[in-house]
């Protein structure tokens, strides 16, 4: 039995449209490692556990013959099947990693990307390895915050999530919020039993931003809406600070910004 997850679901009721426009795209190197790893150049199915507004889905689109975004969140799939940016072979269904509705085997690969902590590990894990063939591989991949680009920013950055926890702690937001550590995904993955090898790499991918995507990238966290949506206001989170910081050292002029990603994968 699953355990339930409808508040890990809403916490990022209304936050889409900031999320798709400021959230990294993942880099094209993590495609090129998984398909190798696979081995299969182009998979005739890649599955995209909580694949919210589509980002970590389309990047797909010219690399798989179909794609498929599962997402139990509906503005994050609305916003993802009437993107611009969508493709013919890339479509999302409403489901739960652990109840995705696809048939046995279906699937090269299976992917959740910054989601995987919000999913309960044993039955997602049973899922995959279900919708996997033999030899696919399942790939939990999370980008670290903030990403590298000046340190003041940074350290004004982490201030503020620090603030936002302490606020979250107060209100009792976690109260019916389930999270796993991300850091835990392999160590799981290789106590399931489900997996013939299991392994963690790391790469990078470049982007540009300013102090504006800075702040719109703190606004896009779950933590951050569900508290304004409770009635807290951005000063009380420190956000003015935060923007204040970003303005000082970033400014509007767009610079390279290091986004690092863990990769935890298991092979079926």
């Amino acid at each position: 039995m699953t355990s339930d997850l409808s508040a890990n679901v809403g916490r990022f009721d209304g936050v889409a449209e900031c999320y798709d426009a400021h959230r990294p795209t993942p880099p094209s190197v993590i495609i090129d490692i998984l398909t190798q790893i696979a081995g299969v150049e182009r998979p005739k199915l890649v599955v995209d556990l909580g694949s919210g507004t589509g980002l970590s889905t389309r990047i797909w689109a010219d690399r798989a013959e179909e794609v498929i975004g599962v997402e139990p969140n509906q503005d994050m799939r609305n916003l993802a099947e009437n993107s611009p940016r969508a493709s013919e072979n890339v479509r999302y269904r409403d489901g739960l990693s652990t109840q995705t509705g696809l048939t046995d085997g279906c699937a090269d690969i299976v992917t959740a990307s910054q989601a995987m902590h919000w999913m309960e590990p044993e039955p997602t894990f049973a899922e995959a390895v279900r919708i996997l063939r033999t030899g696919g591989l399942l790939a939990a991949y999370d980008c670290d915050w903030p990403p590298t680009m000046n340190w003041q920013a940074e350290a004004a950055y982490r201030a503020f999530l620090n603030r936002v926890r302490m606020i979250e702690d107060e209100h009792r937001i976690y109260d019916d919020v389930k999270r796993w550590k991300k850091k835990g995904h392999l160590e799981r993955m290789e106590a399931s039993g489900r997996f013939r090898y299991v392994r963690k790499l790391s790469v990078h991918g470049i982007e540009s931003g300013n102090a504006e995507r800075l702040v719109q990238l703190a606004l896009s966290q779950g933590s951050v809406s569900t508290l304004l949506r409770r009635g807290v206001s951005e000063q009380a989170l420190g956000l003015d600070r935060l923007r204040a910081e970003a303005q000082r050292t970033l400014g509007d002029e767009p610079v390279p910004w290091c986004f690092s990603y863990t990769i935890q994968l298991g092979v079926k």
